[in-house]
């Protein structure tokens, strides 16, 4: 199901700590959750087209971004980086794991693709996009627009922190799956979200809870963007 201006509907998921936080300020992160979200994150990717990352998070944790479930879904999401400088590593296990589905690398059009090692091989995309207003970073608009022509109706925001605030400020995520956990991480640990620049509550992303499930002893709450989709 598409958004209502014909881009992919767009969830973002996030999993974190009671406090907000998605790793300790030494990076570490696994595992905040537990095993029973972490299987439904797993099929919550097998339900969209598309998952999205930032290199960071490819740098950090090295995910292969599969919908592992037993059985293995018929079809393996689209793998998407969103890595504006080219910095994915040739050794990355996305790059290693194109028999199981596609990877797409969102970059800057002036990126030298010939510098860093990435191979050239059938399954690797490479959408190369103009610059966001006043950032290095790629337009997450024009990105949106490659997912279309690449035929995804569905992506979901797996991560980093400030690849989730972009797609906010953009006004561009319409649904949140949190999986929240019963730990305590603190203001030195790394926030689920990065700035978002707001100077008045009036214009804060507004959002409906539309679910909250018990998951061993985590929670997963659901929420709708006001105004969304429905």
């Amino acid at each position: 199901m598409a958004a209502p201006s014909g881009r992919p509907l767009v969830t973002l998921k996030l999993a974190t700590s009671l406090d907000g936080r998605i790793a300790l300020a030494n990076g570490t992160s696994k595992w905040i959750t537990g095993e029973a979200a972490r299987a439904e994150v797993h099929r919550l990717r097998a339900a969209h087209d598309a998952v999205i990352v930032g290199s960071e998070t490819v740098i950090a944790d090295d995910p292969e971004l599969t919908a592992r479930l037993d059985p293995m879904p018929e079809k393996q999401p689209l793998r998407v980086v969103a890595d504006s400088r080219g910095r994915i590593p040739a050794s990355a296990k996305l790059f290693s794991t194109l028999e199981m589905g596609p990877v797409a690398i969102a970059t800057l059009e002036n990126t030298d693709l010939d510098a860093n090692g990435w191979p050239s091989t059938r399954g690797l995309q490479f959408w190369m996009l103009p610059a966001g207003e006043g950032s290095a970073s790629i337009s997450l608009t024009a990105m949106m627009d490659s997912a279309t022509r690449a035929g995804v109706g569905s992506m979901m925001v797996e991560g980093g922190g400030q690849l989730a605030a972009g797609f906010i400020r953009a006004g561009l995520v319409d649904r949140i799956e949190w999986f929240r956990a019963p730990i305590v991480l603190g203001g030195d640990g790394r926030p689920c979200l990065g700035a978002l620049g707001l100077e008045a509550l009036a214009v804060a992303p507004n959002f409906t809870r539309t679910s909250v499930r018990e998951l061993g002893p985590d929670l997963w709450e659901s929420y709708l963007r006001n105004g969304g989709v429905r």
